[in-house]
């Protein structure tokens, strides 16, 4: 069977790495992925979200919500919840196929001492750790990753730096990794990401890029950094808001107090109108706060 081609079967259990759907005892669809359980349950305002499992023993008839514990983002429809599934039976099939292996290993990382590795290729090691991970390339493999996204001595740490290590060497990973591999690199390293494609990318393309235009564009103005529901003026959010969203010592902070309906935080930060956000000097809901917390 082509790994491109992933076996879809509807009515038998499926041996690794097929994929079987089916209806659990709620009645929502489900799927099963080698020992990975997935179903499609209902959200509030008519959506759907998709929710994981581990190694569920029973018939697919018999599984109820409580059975899954993993949240894994909304879904349109049941095509898109089949889709899903069927992209995450590529991407194990794929994960097997180019032979990483598990070895033992107690490498001193950055994150503390390695718990257990996986060997993607010579040179290109994954360690996990009690609080975190992330890849160990040799000298050799190092010298290879872009010079825009190389990391000194070699460690790529696992939320997204990882990410440069898929883009070096795209022939160890699946279509899935290469894929989340290519957004992270486009939202956190945007410059890279032009300098490797030789295209600029536009304002909604990258979170990085987007957020760093937002505070270019607000940097005189007051940008809020913390807020509280206000007790002492009731409607009102108090906030603590900086030049440009700046912190850190020495950064001068203003208080306001912003309707509570119209205080909705955006992408990146809520900027203070100053001709109708007053400033604020009465009595302090973060004092108060920070009493009941000592």
């Amino acid at each position: 069977m082509s790994a491109a081609s992933p076996r879809i079967r509807d009515d038998e259990a499926p041996g690794y790495p097929g994929v079987c759907f089916g209806r659990s005892a709620d009645g929502y669809p489900v799927a099963l992925v080698g020992e990975t359980a997935f179903a499609m349950v209902p959200a509030r305002n008519g959506r759907h979200y998709l929710v994981t499992g581990w190694r569920i023993r029973r018939p697919m008839a018999e599984w109820t919500r409580s059975d899954f514990y993993g949240h894994a983002g909304e879904l349109a429809d049941e095509a898109a919840f089949r889709a899903h599934v069927e992209e995450n039976t590529l991407h194990q099939q794929q994960r097997a196929a180019p032979g990483r292996r598990e070895i033992h290993s107690r490498a001193h990382t950055p994150w503390g001492t390695s718990q257990g590795a996986t060997v993607y290729a010579e040179g290109v090691v994954a360690h996990s750790t009690a609080g975190h991970g992330g890849f160990h390339l040799s000298a050799e493999r190092n010298r290879k990753v872009h010079d825009m996204l190389r990391a000194n001595g070699g460690w790529y740490e696992e939320d997204c730096h990882w990410a440069a290590v898929a883009q070096a060497f795209p022939q160890l990973f699946t279509d899935f990794e290469k894929a989340c591999a290519e957004e992270t690199i486009r939202d956190w390293y945007p410059d890279a990401w032009e300098a490797i494609h030789g295209r600029v990318l536009k304002p909604g393309q990258s979170a990085k890029k987007d957020e760093r235009a937002f505070f270019e564009k607000h940097t005189d103005d007051w940008v809020v950094v913390s807020a509280i529901r206000c007790d002492h003026q009731a409607g009102f959010t108090e906030v603590i808001a900086t030049a440009g969203g700046k912190r850190g010592p020495g950064t001068e902070e203003r208080r306001f107090l912003v309707p509570t309906d119209e205080y909705h935080v955006g992408r990146f930060g809520f900027v203070i109108d100053v001709a109708r956000h007053r400033v604020y000097g009465g009595p302090s809901s973060f004092m108060d706060c920070q009493g009941r917390d000592t």
